[in-house]
Formats: C-alpha cells, structure tokens, sequence
C-alpha cells in the first residue's frame, strides 16, 4: 500500500523534489500538451506544503497546498501517473489532506474534474475561465 507524506520545500531530499517536479511536468506540460511554467515560484514559499503518495519509492499521486494571503488554503498541482489512475490514489490524497484543513479552502480546477471536487465539498465559486487553452472553474470548500 502507497505510504502518505508531506513535506515543506526546505524538508524535501533531491529526489523526492525531482520525482514531485517529474510528475508535474509528466502530467501538465506533456500528457496535457500545455507549456506553461510550473516552476512558479510558490514551491519553495514557506506556507507551502507538498503532499504525495509514495508506492515503494515511486511518486503515484500529488497536490500542492498554498497559504494565499486572505488567509485561504489554495488546492492545486493535482496530478496521478498515468499508469496508477483509476486506482483510487487522487481520492484518498485529496481526503486525507482535507481531512487536517481549516476552511476556507480554494482551488481552480480543470472542469471536467468539478464534479470529483464537489464529491469532496467543493463547489463552483465564480464564473469559469480558461487557462493554458484548458477550461478552468473557480471552486471553494467553505
């Protein structure tokens, strides 16, 4: 079974930051065909925590969790391998990390994932948009 963890920037070996970066870039840059910069510069905030599922020494599953200046917590950097999908792994990470969450929590997820994210609380909190040519939708867990 996938092992948990969550780590600050400064906490996190060259490794694990190169597996974290890696599936990033696997998921958004390649997969979605969508050149943007996730090196954005939010990683290495000190509010910012890193979360993932860790199968025998492999990255499965990550989010990245931002303190946003209001005071929010901002979901985001979602991201499966593609060959573990459909195994649960997003789920149960995504649960887990609520689950030691204070409200109000925000992210802007791909749309065709709103209702994945409304089976965990969310809902939409503003109009959509795109971003990066992918259709986006502002949603909140208050």
């Amino acid at each position: 079974m996938s092992a948990l963890r969550r780590a600050r920037f400064t906490d996190l070996d060259v490794a694990t930051l190169y597996a974290l970066l890696r599936l990033r870039v696997d998921v958004f840059v390649v997969e979605q065909a969508c050149a943007y910069p996730d090196l954005d510069g939010r990683d290495t905030e000190a509010g910012t925590w890193h979360c993932w599922l860790d199968d025998a020494g492999r990255v499965i599953s990550y989010l990245r969790l931002l303190a946003e200046p209001d005071g929010a917590t901002r979901v985001g950097r979602m991201a499966t391998a593609v060959d573990r999908r459909g195994e649960g792994h997003a789920s149960r990470l995504l649960g887990a990390t609520l689950a030691g969450l204070e409200p109000p929590i925000v992210a802007a997820v791909q749309a065709h994932l709103q209702g994945w994210y409304e089976h965990f609380g969310f809902a939409a909190a503003g109009a959509g948009f795109v971003e990066d040519g992918i259709p986006h939708v502002p949603m909140v867990r208050a």
